[in-house]
């Protein structure tokens, strides 16, 4: 079979499609962003149609591309947050991501349930939840839920477009109403969250790699691809990243720096525990078992933004490096958007003197983001046996500092593949097989995806010693933190 496999990763600000040949290798790449809006306070929105166009830029950036043709489509997308299509596929209000906060009530007259819907569920409902989202606009739009007669998740509107044909899989719709072991929807979750009436509202689960529809001819003339293209289901961006760094046995570390620190192992079996997230993996018998703040990467953008201006990457690891050989006299709290320390833990930077410079303040930010990923690293650990090396996406793993910092700290070899679209390389496996390149995931993982840079730990004693005098200085402040 000769081709190429496209592949579309939609996240909440930015959708990206990449092409790739069937070795796993780029050849075209398109990126559109799509502005959220905040009509009120905590609400965080987006026009569904915008979203859709985004996307179907995106895509055209490669079709005008494409050296060949394009065999299939695969999505992967955000996860939570709400989009609502009416029977003849169309937005009923605006697309609502799971950045959004307004649910907080309806989260906090759940919290005697909590118990029992983790051990059922895998999980406990958040403010951008499905079930948060849905039971507020129940109490507040209900001619809104009256005229919807879909939940969708956003790779499935795009799937909607591009296909006319509506679906979603296991790794999406546990979000919030299925049974962790079984992956099918549950009427004693909807029972207990009082959401029956959704039930009827809820997507088909179909296979991640099933051929959802085939693309139409309003959305070929969208997006250059080709009628009767096929579109395969897809999955949750973070299954999608997971395979496309080559992660897929039980036992396997993937991390992913960049908005969220999110730190993911795979399991056999279902552990429950309000520190991480059980929910079905992408194959039978497996689930990701995801420990997730919003406290990466995403740190240095703002400080980059808001206090230091523009500074080149390879600039800011050279700073880092100059100091390296000083005690770690600064520490930062990289909690600006978020914490698994509660909602009121805010970031910090401590322990600064005057001569401190900006490369103390650089390196102090690093290692609070890696500290912070340790966090949820050490509870997954807790109940689950992982590997001695773990993959790293995200933007940190662009740097030649990070990654090692990544490596002491959690004393394993930390590996990065030659991909910088680790979640658009997984939709398009998921493209592939579902039109028989490969005949099963490890084939498709073995031909495609490439180890390019390994880093071993060299001092995990000295990062053991940073991250002890780190939960000392976020224990201190807990206090002050309380509402």
């Amino acid at each position: 079979m000769t081709g190429f496999l496209l592949g579309v990763d939609a996240g909440q600000t930015a959708t990206k499609a990449v092409l790739f040949d069937l070795a796993g290798r780029p050849v075209a790449s398109g990126s559109t962003r799509c502005s959220t809006v905040n009509p009120r306070p905590h609400w965080v929105e987006r026009d569904m149609d915008d979203v859709w166009a985004a996307a179907a830029d995106a895509i055209r950036q490669c079709t005008v591309d494409a050296p060949g043709p394009i065999l299939a489509v695969g999505i992967v997308g955000h996860n939570d947050g709400l989009y609502l299509v009416d029977a003849a596929g169309r937005p009923v209000r605006a697309g609502i991501t799971a950045m959004d906060s307004r649910a907080s009530f309806e989260v906090d007259g759940w919290r005697p349930l909590f118990d029992e819907l983790l051990a059922l569920t895998g999980l406990v409902p958040f403010a951008g939840s499905p079930a948060a989202l849905s039971a507020h606009l129940l109490r507040h739009e209900p001619s809104v839920m009256e005229s919807a007669r879909w939940l969708l998740f956003c790779k499935d509107w795009l799937r909607l477009r591009l296909t006319g044909e509506i679906a979603t899989d296991r790794t999406e719709a546990c979000a919030s109403f299925c049974d962790v072991q079984t992956g099918e929807y549950s009427d004693r979750a909807l029972e207990l969250l009082g959401l029956n009436v959704l039930r009827d509202k809820l997507p088909p689960i179909r296979g991640c790699s099933d051929i959802a529809g085939t693309v139409t001819p309003d959305a070929a003339e969208r997006t250059g691809l080709a009628v009767g293209t096929p579109v395969v289901v897809g999955a949750h961006d973070v299954d999608g990243a997971a395979i496309g760094d080559g992660v897929l046995h039980a036992g396997q570390l993937s991390l992913m720096a960049g908005t969220f620190s999110i730190n993911q192992v795979i399991s056999d079996a279902v552990a429950v525990d309000p520190r991480w997230q059980a929910r079905g993996f992408l194959t039978p018998g497996r689930w990701l078992n995801m420990s997730t703040s919003p406290a990466s990467a995403t740190n240095l953008d703002w400080l980059l933004r808001t206090v230091t201006g523009p500074i080149p990457h390879d600039q800011i690891d050279a700073e880092i490096l100059a100091v390296a050989g000083d005690p770690s006299d600064v520490v930062f709290h990289p909690f600006l958007y978020g914490s698994p320390h509660g909602p009121a833990a805010s970031a910090a930077f401590l322990g600064m003197r005057g001569w401190h410079s900006r490369g103390h303040l650089l390196r102090a930010l690093y290692e609070g983001v890696v500290c912070n990923h340790r966090t949820h690293v050490e509870a997954l650990r807790s109940a689950f046996p992982t590997a001695p090396s773990a993959r790293l996406s995200g933007g940190g793993s662009r740097s030649s500092v990070w990654p090692q910092l990544f490596a002491d700290a959690l004393d394993v070899d930390i590996e990065i593949t030659d991909t910088t679209e680790s979640g658009a390389l997984g939709a398009a496996l998921l493209a592939g097989l579902g039109i028989s390149v490969w005949p099963d995931l490890p084939t498709a993982l073995a031909a495609t995806v490439r180890v390019a840079r390994r880093f071993s730990p060299v001092d995990p004693q000295r990062f053991d010693d940073l991250y002890a005098r780190y939960l000392s200085t976020v224990r201190a402040l807990a206090e002050k933190h309380r509402p």
